[in-house]
Parts: structure tokens; C-alpha cells; sequence
């Protein structure tokens, strides 16, 4: 299959960028290379450009696309949570830009042999990275009642979490959960009639919540931004586009926290912590895609872009 992905606020995300040609940019979250060409394509022959992403499709899509540009373009199957050594690896300390583009590809979600949909059935697996042997079906029959419980409620936000959990629990003691297809029918078991027949796929919310915490998501995110904000030249700017309620409130809350890091208790005349801010939020509110977006790309609806930019 093909990997195709259509890239949510990608004009936004370029204009605020603010793209030096001479400059050097990464993505950590590459995938088809959508923001990356639009980078590359603005880049003069000093600029640089670095794309990271740990799936092997996604590695192998964008580097086919970035072909015209390869003589400024360094492509690294990792996360990114390990972007200072990757780019201390190509011998670069500092960058003008960043790029993150959350949450799950259209091709991952498309693809129904990653495990990702819960439109057929299918073996239950949603590793972004398959190099990693643990599953969802790990997940699914391994965790406890409360974990399951608490990860769907969490990081599914849905109301109906502990009779899912306790549904999904009920069934393994016959047997194994193995496939998406298996697991859609305990949700449906587990959702009154009333609610199913209205709304999305019952299933969305847990899928999501099982994908997130597979693969580490808002832990990853958590413990990276501060080092990314580390590694921007003055002036440099970091954009991310999240899709989640839980993802966008630690980008805002990191970005608040690099703005004004300040720890001195109001009465205090003066700082006497010594914390200095290391840059501005550029967006104080977020950028969210426009109507026609929406209507072209039904998985922008949810997106959310925040801009942070650098100083010394």
C-alpha cells in the first residue's frame, strides 16, 4: 500500500515557521514528507533539513519524495524523543525550526494490516514503531481491570470506560483477544444501543486510548518539548499540530512554563529564582484549519497548531 498523507495546516505550519533559507530545520514526526517538501522547497543550498520518524513506511515514502532535495537532507528512523542525539549524530547543536506532527497517519489508520482500524478485522497490533515486540493485544489482555479502566477513561475520555473495561476483562477469561474485530463487539456489548446508534464508531475512543498508550504518546510529548524549545537558535520556532484534548493542554502548559518559568510566590517584590524565560508563544490561542480544510479532510477537524519561538 501506498503511503499517502494528507498534511493538516500545512500553509500555516510553513508561514509560521518563518523559513531562512540558509537555515536548518527538522521534523520529528516526517511521515510523508508533506511539511518537509514545502521546507526543502524553501531552503537555499546552504540550508539543511532533517526528518525523523520511526516508521519504516513513512522513512521509506519520504525519502522517494525528498529525492530532488537529498544533497540538504538527513532522513533517521527514530522517535522523537531522541532528537538532540540524532542531531549531535549528524553534528548539528543548534536549529531554526522544528516540526511535530501528532497522533496517527492516514496511512497507518488506512493500512488495516498495522491494527490501527476498527473498521475490519484484523489482528490488533497499532505499533507506530515495529521494530517494538509489545502489542496491543498485550494491552488488551494484560492489563488489569483498573488500567484498562483507567487508560480508556484517560486517555480516551469516554464516559462509558469501566463497563468497557470490565467487559474486555469478563471475555478473556474464555478467551484470548486477538483481533480489532473481536474487540469492537465487547465495546458494542459494553455502550448502551441508544448511544451506539448515534455518534461516531463506538470503538474510536478506546482504539485511541489503547494506540496512545502503546506507544507512549503523551509521554514522549511530555518529555521532549523542553528539549526541543533547547535546541532552537534565537529566533528559531517550534510548531505542533496536535488532534487530542490531553496532547494540546501539555503543549500549552510546557510552552506557558518556558515563557514566563518563573517560581517566586506572587508577594515576592522581585525574582529571586533566577528562572529566565526562553521565548514567547506566538499563537496565544490556537490555529485550528478553516472550513474548507475540514471539508476536504475530515481528520483536521480536531487539529490544533501552537507556534512557540526562541530567544536568548
Amino acid at each position: 500500500m501506498e503511503f499517502k498523507h494528507k498534511s493538516v495546516l500545512l500553509d500555516e505550519t510553513i508561514e509560521y515557521l518563518n523559513i531562512k533559507p540558509d537555515g536548518i530545520y527538522v521534523d520529528g514526526t516526517l511521515g510523508g514528507a508533506g511539511h518537509a517538501y514545502e521546507v526543502c522547497k524553501r531552503l537555499g543550498a546552504n540550508g539543511r533539513f532533517v526528518g525523523i520518524d520511526q516508521d519504516e513506511a513513512a522513512i521509506a515514502a519520504a525519502t522517494k519524495r525528498l529525492e530532488p532535495y537529498k544533497d540538504k537532507v538527513d532522513i533517521v528512523r527514530s522517535n522523537y524523543v531522541n532528537m538532540k542525539y540524532v542531531l549531535e549524530d549528524l553534528g548539528i547543536d543548534r536549529v531554526d525550526g522544528i516540526v511535530l506532527d501528532l497522533g496517527v497517519s492516514s496511512y497507518q489508520l488506512d493500512n488495516a494490516e498495522r491494527g490501527f482500524t476498527y473498521r475490519e478485522d484484523v489482528p490488533l497490533d497499532m505499533r507506530m514503531d515495529q521494530r517494538q515486540s509489545k502489542t496491543a493485544r498485550d494491552i488488551v489482555n494484560d492489563y488489569s481491570e483498573m488500567e484498562l479502566f483507567h487508560m480508556i477513561r484517560d486517555y480516551g475520555e469516554d464516559k462509558f470506560a469501566k463497563n468497557i473495561a470490565k467487559h474486555i476483562v469478563a471475555e478473556r477469561k474464555d478467551r484470548t483477544i486477538e483481533t480489532t474485530g473481536q474487540l469492537i463487539e465487547i465495546i458494542d456489548h459494553a455502550i448502551p444501543a441508544k448511544v451506539r446508534a448515534k455518534g461516531g464508531h463506538p470503538a474510536k475512543k478506546t482504539f485511541q486510548a489503547i494506540r496512545i498508550e502503546l506507544n507512549r504518546e503523551l509521554e514522549v510529548l511530555n518529555d521532549s518539548l523542553d528539549t526541543m524549545i533547547d535546541l532552537l537558535n534565537d529566533g528559531g520556532r517550534i510548531c505542533i499540530i496536535t488532534f487530542h484534548s490531553l496532547e494540546d493542554r501539555i503543549v500549552k502548559s510546557i510552552y506557558k512554563r518556558n515563557e514566563n518559568p518563573c517560581i517566586c510566590p506572587p508577594s515576592f517584590p522581585v525574582c529571586t529564582c533566577g528562572k529566565k524565560p526562553k521565548g514567547k508563544m506566538v499563537t496565544r490561542k490556537p490555529i485550528i484549519p478553516t472550513e474548507t480544510e475540514v471539508i476536504e479532510n475530515k481528520r483536521a477537524k480536531s487539529a490544533k497548531l501552537r507556534v512557540f519561538e526562541k530567544y536568548m
